[in-house]
């Protein structure tokens, strides 16, 4: 059994460095995703401020295509206070010049400005088309970058679960394995209990065994002493006998029998055995001498 929890542990720490690992993979990739969020921003930003120096170009152009038409305004009223002040005058003069013919003024401003109105509108349209391609692209790679970003959320959501199902699983075989300790010290405690019983027993039979040896030591002791006394009484008989029938025998003065000082004693056992629920609790030996 606690081989079998052991091997159970050691693949929940496996799954569980595997898990650790496969987060730690999730991870640098929500990194990179997160980098490249980052640079798609910062391109977005500069786009931005490309479009800004594009509108603060177009406020430039169109504020030089006012200042020019202020000018021209200027340069009309200009000419036709001079062409008034040359009517006003009085008495003929008549001046006949041979030149070249003078380049017409407005025809000029008008030339330069539709010149820069052309060049302006052409601006706005490369500008435009520019921030139009730029746009779509941008929206693209968003487009890719949302994406991607929610299937590495996805992905991180079932890690998550994955995780917290193989925490669930971790947290069960801890618990199982702290009742399989708590069931291994129960049976260990039962165990010793059981073997110092019997060891009790069998400290109490080892006692028991000595006594009786004991015993059949003094017994044998006392048998080998009492066949002595009945092998001279026995002669002795032999020799009452011989006298009475008036045969001359060679008086032999028989040996004092040894006799043990020691009073004789009788030993009283008592095993006392303590019982709860029925069971030997404990048991142990009383014992006694009297005199006979």
């Amino acid at each position: 059994m606690i081989q079998c929890a052991t091997v159970d542990n050691a693949k929940i720490v496996l799954q569980v460095d595997n898990a650790r690992l496969a987060a730690d993979d999730f991870k640098l990739k929500y990194e990179n995703e997160l980098c490249l969020r980052q640079n798609v921003e910062s391109d977005i930003n500069g786009l931005r401020r490309v479009l800004d120096e594009l509108n603060l170009a177009k406020c430039d152009l169109e504020s030089q295509i006012e200042n020019l038409t202020e000018e021209i305004i200027c340069l009309k009223k200009n000419h036709e206070e001079e062409m008034k002040s040359f009517q006003g005058v009085t008495g003929q003069l008549t001046v006949e010049m041979k030149a070249a013919p003078g380049n017409d003024l407005t025809e000029v401003l008008n030339n330069m400005r539709r010149e820069y109105e052309e060049l302006a509108e052409k601006n706005r349209r490369d500008a435009e088309a520019r921030f139009h391609e730029a746009c779509l692209a941008l929206g693209q790679e968003i487009s890719s970058g949302v994406e991607q970003i929610q299937s590495s959320k996805n992905e991180i959501t079932e890690l998550k679960r994955t995780v917290q199902s193989l925490e669930i699983e971790l947290h069960a075989a801890l618990a199982t394995k702290k009742n399989l300790e708590n069931s291994l010290a129960e049976t260990e405690g039962n165990y010793c209990v059981q073997l110092g019983k019997i060891q009790d027993k069998i400290g109490a039979l080892e006692l028991h065994l000595c006594e009786v040896r004991t015993d059949m030591e003094r017994q044998g002791l006392e048998y080998n002493q009492l066949l002595d006394i009945k092998t001279r009484l026995e002669k002795e008989i032999e020799t009452y006998r011989c006298l009475l029938e008036g045969e001359s025998i060679k008086v032999i003065k028989p040996l004092p029998v040894p006799v043990s000082k020691e009073p004789a004693r009788r030993v009283i056992k008592t095993i006392v055995e303590e019982l709860i629920d029925g069971k030997v609790v404990s048991q142990r030996v009383k014992q006694t001498e009297e005199k006979i």
